[in-house]
């Protein structure tokens, strides 16, 4: 959705100005995350600490990336929270007869992705960084576009969303013409 698992991952708190909304508010949605995003094919059951590790690297990755998009300086407890979370060991694929197979704990699971987050924020994209133009929308993705023009984290989320709304208001103004 928002161009790499890190971003991804930092977007699970959707609408942080406005109406929060938290996708890991059971450890079953935490789960289904990880498989769903393609970090892991299977997971270990996560438990209420998990989601609360989780969510705390989470808000860390979200932080540095919004210094790294607006050029501050990285806070130094985000940095800490994402480190510790990246020295731990990470999911290890296996080869299997049926193809490549990632089962993980908890702990390494959310290791890859702490891993994809430093990556990231060290590397040649922080220049395409940027937050969705919807007011509502939070996310932030990279700009591959051509002429870096892209507007929105997706056509099919908020950006069908605020053409739909702008539309409705030009019609509403003619209408009231």
């Amino acid at each position: 959705m928002c161009g790499h698992p890190a971003l991804d991952f930092a977007a699970t708190l959707r609408a942080r100005r406005t109406a929060r909304f938290e996708m890991f508010a059971t450890p079953d949605r935490l789960d289904a995350w990880y498989v769903e995003s393609g970090i892991v094919d299977s997971v270990s059951p996560a438990r209420q600490a998990d989601v609360r590790r989780a969510t705390a690297v989470r808000e860390a990755v979200y932080q540095l990336i919004t210094a790294r998009r607006l050029g501050t300086d990285f806070d130094d407890e985000a940095l800490a929270v994402l480190n510790e979370a990246a020295r731990r060991p990470p999911a290890a694929p296996q080869l299997t007869h049926a193809g490549r197979w990632t089962a993980a704990t908890q702990r390494e699971a959310l290791s890859t992705v702490a891993r994809h987050a430093v990556e990231l924020l060290s590397g040649p994209d922080v220049p395409l960084f940027k937050e969705c133009g919807n007011p509502e929308c939070t996310r932030v993705y990279i700009d591959r576009s051509r002429g870096g023009r892209r507007q929105w984290c997706g056509m099919e989320s908020c950006g069908n969303r605020v053409k739909a709304a702008a539309y409705r208001a030009r019609r509403k103004t003619v209408a009231a013409g």
